[in-house]
């Protein structure tokens, strides 16, 4: 059981003004989880949450989705961190990729992002291939992540599950987002949760199927063909780290989440029961419960 403290923050240190001219935010200072508005750091679009003094927290979405799936964690974080969301390259409001982009380039986009807002270091919670965005973030620019928090993300699979991953990068190549998104859904939520929420599973359905095909193809390719820069991290990833998946996440294992705990020194892993990939959505308490303990922890 992860136990939770009061955290200490030195707002010199993690600077929330952005330096782009045009590019400016109306803070929030309030106590409340209230978003400011929506602007650009060359061409990345984010959006803060929380009141501005606050610590802050980094959240990367996943493949196909968009900063809006953090709807389910910002009720628990944002009372007491300034939470900062954003589009992967080539998703959402953000520009996209030109040409095949590679896992740095996504942690480059999240580094300059820091850097726009004038952000030193700060913990990340990565979901997906957020999480390998994250641990990539954490390899390249180990002075800017304090903290990672790993959620339903892949470590190296076995022939079967990269052969699984490999043809449904074929089917979007060939048809587009809308070819496997169907089957996505199945994996990501419950049988039953799917039968009795519609609303929840029908936003994810339209935030996959909204992605450009030929933007999303490469962007899938990351996915289905980064992982193994990741498997024993050189070099060695040193923050506190929690690694976090469903016990039902076919395709981010319970596994994989044990084995990319034993690549960090001093790791914690949890597997929650009875859920799948998108149990940040299907059930919000049981993810945001061990991360805000762990941000808690971390933070003090």
């Amino acid at each position: 059981m992860l136990r939770t403290s009061h955290f200490r923050h030195d707002p010199a240190k993690n600077r929330m003004t952005p330096r782009t001219p045009g590019a400016t935010f109306t803070p929030d200072r309030s106590d409340t989880a209230k978003p400011g508005p929506m602007p650009f750091a060359d061409g990345t679009h984010y959006m803060l949450h929380g009141p501005d003094a606050a610590p802050p927290v980094l959240l990367i979405h996943g493949l196909g989705l968009r900063q809006e799936m953090w709807q389910w964690t910002l009720p628990a974080l944002a009372p007491a961190y300034r939470v900062i969301t954003y589009d992967l390259e080539g998703h959402g409001k953000s520009a996209p990729p030109t040409g095949q982009p590679t896992l740095a380039d996504l942690a480059r986009q999240a580094a300059q992002l820091l850097d726009h807002l004038g952000i030193a270091r700060l913990p990340v919670v990565g979901f997906s291939l957020g999480g390998m965005v994250a641990r990539r973030l954490a390899m390249n620019h180990p002075d800017r992540v304090s903290a990672l928090a790993i959620l339903n993300s892949a470590h190296r699979r076995t022939p079967a599950q990269q052969q699984a991953v490999e043809s449904r990068l074929a089917q979007v190549i060939a048809e587009g987002p809308a070819a496997t998104v169907e089957a996505a859904v199945a994996r990501w939520f419950t049988d039953a949760f799917r039968a009795r929420d519609t609303h929840v599973t029908g936003l994810v359905r339209q935030w996959v199927t909204a992605n450009d095909h030929h933007v999303y193809s490469r962007l899938y390719r990351i996915l289905a063909e980064g992982v193994e820069e990741l498997v024993a991290p050189q070099p060695p990833i040193a923050c506190p780290t929690l690694v976090l998946t469903a016990e039902d996440d076919v395709g981010n294992t319970p596994e994989m989440s044990r084995r990319i705990a034993s690549d960090i020194a001093g790791a914690e892993c949890l597997i929650l029961p009875r859920l799948r990939h998108m149990a940040l959505a299907e059930d919000p308490a049981a993810v945001n419960a061990p991360l805000l303990a762990f941000l808690n922890r971390v933070s003090a």
